[in-house]
């Protein structure tokens, strides 16, 4: 879920909105969500709902070409459409509202209890995507993380979504090209028109950008990052075909990919960035306030406004604050907390100084954990995950992150871990960021969801990002019980993560609704979390860009907190910790509001 994380939870996608966060399935036919015996028992509204359920997924992935590549169905990997443009827009409203009537003509009450939860979500998924295209989100399809600009060379170095293991693969990527250089003409012609219309981004967020840009613009064909899949050609390719598809590449970069940089570059350092915004606001945008709230709603998949998330976010970091206090008495430290941070910094293990060490000492830590995983829980994923560095072109702007595994094997998940300027400015790894990205976080989420068989595509290869982030946030409470937070710098970090994301609700909606300007978000958020504001710059950034995302993580563990402590005081001596995460986890992401509804019958069912 580029699902986009500290995480994108990999993934532009998750644009996607998510978002999010699927990863790859094999042919179509292998996800029906109930055998042949199953569906020959269930009732005409049952099949009728599984096959609204399959026909609006495979429309889906017709109109979105590199989602379908992402969850490993492989039909479309010579496309990449133009989400751009007016005909697709007009596509995706079309297909949202045709099956919309159709779930409105299956009565839910006739239905059993799953199809109910998956015909509400899906249901409640079309109303918010119709109501999305109210605003002109197509005018800003560029900014410094989430952009396809910023992730098409990523896929293109075979380090991405797209294959390359046989010459169709490579064939394929050749045809994308094609796409790209389309899509980034689109892109040029709605930002000339969000110029008209005053819909255009700040300026730090091009500052942010055009780097990235520049980077792929290179004096050497065989230098730039498309063309690292031919330095991997497989072994068992024929000369012919390597030959062939050598030259084929360095045309492409010549011909195609370099002047398309250099187009895009050039069009935003002379023409969009002049006329970027100095404001940061969302709400400072045409229809600015409505787009923002309703950013709010479809992010944190609740009806909290902003003034409550803001005022939510000063009580959480003043309970968190105590807490640290609290640390600080334990540890007999007698000056504030924030000398207290600074001591824990000073007297903790040596750092480490390259991209391989931090890259090991992360998984020292996955072995302390992968034992102690049983003790939580029931199901535990049998898919995969590596730790790697993010690449030097993306580690200035880009989070670390994580990105989700094919369910058949082929490709392991990846926790990539943001090593900037480690040679200069050493670092330890972090417990929390590896119980958040890895296990029991996204990795262990994302890979339990999609190993689910029965679910319904969409929701098997969807996500809701107050659910995965909420969860990936809550997950970092665990560490205790995972034999981990020893050391109480580790566990001072855990509380100060959490404290991060409590100043984020301040720091979002203080940016996008209440008038800061980006000095003022920069000072605060350094203040709360004991940071530089250089530190946490990329961060502010970050929020100014992809307004209220930030917002998912301290919404979506609240609440899952929440339900917790309501199943412990209604259950009791019979509260179940394993089967609690295991009902949590069960039906894969979902709204707040209808996993509260889902649990809330749990406990019901339990406590009888």
């Amino acid at each position: 879920m580029a699902i986009a994380a500290d995480t994108l939870s990999a993934n532009w996608l998750r644009l996607l909105a998510a978002l999010v966060l699927a990863t790859a399935l094999g042919c179509a036919p292998l996800a029906r969500t109930l055998s042949s015996s199953q569906s020959q028992q269930s009732s005409p509204e049952s099949r009728r709902l599984k096959e609204y359920f399959e026909n609006y997924f495979e429309a889906y992935l017709e109109l979105f070409p590199l989602y379908a590549t992402q969850i490993g169905d492989h039909r479309y990997d010579h496309r990449l459409s133009n989400s751009l443009s007016a005909e697709h827009r007009s596509a995706q409203r079309q297909l949202y509202r045709e099956t919309l009537e159709q779930l409105a003509a299956i009565d839910p009450s006739v239905l059993v209890p799953a199809e109910r939860l998956f015909h509400e979500v899906l249901d409640r998924s079309l109303r918010l995507r119709l109501e999305a295209s109210r605003f002109p989100s197509h005018l800003l399809p560029l900014r410094q993380l989430g952009s396809l600009v910023i992730e098409f060379p990523l896929m293109g170095s075979g380090g991405g979504i797209h294959p390359f293991k046989t010459v169709a693969d490579y064939d394929n990527f050749l045809q994308r090209i094609d796409d790209f250089v389309a899509w980034v003409d689109s892109a040029i012609v709605n930002m000339r028109e969000g110029i008209e219309r005053g819909v255009v981004q700040p300026r730090a967020v091009i500052d942010r950008t055009l780097p990235q840009l520049d980077a792929m613009i290179v004096a050497d064909p065989q230098a730039s990052l498309f063309y690292q899949p031919i330095r991997r050609l497989p072994a068992h390719f024929s000369s012919a075909d390597g030959e062939r598809l050598s030259s084929a590449y360095q045309k492409a970069i010549e011909a195609k990919i370099l002047p398309t940089y250099r187009k895009l570059s050039a069009f935003v350092r002379n023409e969009y960035l002049p006329a970027t915004r100095q404001t940061t606001a969302w709400s400072a945008l045409p229809d600015g306030e409505a787009w923002y709230d309703y950013l709010v709603r479809s992010q944190t998949t609740s009806d909290l406004t902003p003034d409550e998330i803001f005022q939510l976010g000063l009580d959480e970091i003043a309970r968190i604050r105590q807490e640290m206090e609290r640390l600080r008495r334990d540890s007999q430290f007698s000056g504030s907390i924030e000398e207290f941070a600074k001591n824990l910094s000073q007297n903790a293990p040596r750092p480490h100084r390259s991209r391989p060490a931090l890259v090991a000492a992360y998984q020292a830590i996955d072995r302390i954990v992968q034992p102690q995983l049983a003790k939580l829980f029931g199901r535990i994923p049998a898919a995969t995950f590596e730790v790697r560095a993010i690449e030097e072109f993306r580690e200035q702007s880009a989070p670390s992150q994580y990105w989700s595994p094919a369910p058949d094997g082929s490709r392991p998940g990846i926790f990539y871990v943001n090593a900037r300027g480690i040679e200069n400015s050493p670092r330890r790894p972090s417990e929390p960021l590896f119980l958040h990205e890895a296990i029991p976080g996204h990795h262990f989420q994302i890979s339990l969801q999609i190993e689910r068989n029965d679910l319904p595509r969409f929701q098997r290869f969807g996500g809701y990002s107050a659910f995965s982030e909420g969860w990936a946030l809550y997950a970092e409470s665990l560490g205790h019980e995972l034999g981990l937070y020893a050391d109480t710098e580790q566990y001072f970090s855990r509380l100060n993560s959490e404290l991060f994301r409590a100043a984020r609700l301040v720091v979002d909606v203080g940016l996008h609704r209440k008038g800061w300007t980006r000095a003022q978000a920069l000072k605060f958020m350094a203040e709360t979390t004991f940071s530089s504001e250089d530190g946490v710059a990329s961060e502010i950034d970050r929020y100014i860009a992809n307004p209220a995302q930030a917002l998912t993580y301290k919404i979506g563990q609240l609440a899952i907190s929440a339900i917790r402590a309501k199943a412990e005081t209604a259950l009791g001596n019979r509260f179940d910790l394993r089967a609690f995460h295991d009902e949590l986890l069960k039906d894969g992401a979902l709204p707040m509001s209808v996993l509260q509804a889902k649990m809330a019958r749990w406990i019901a069912t339990n406590s009888r």
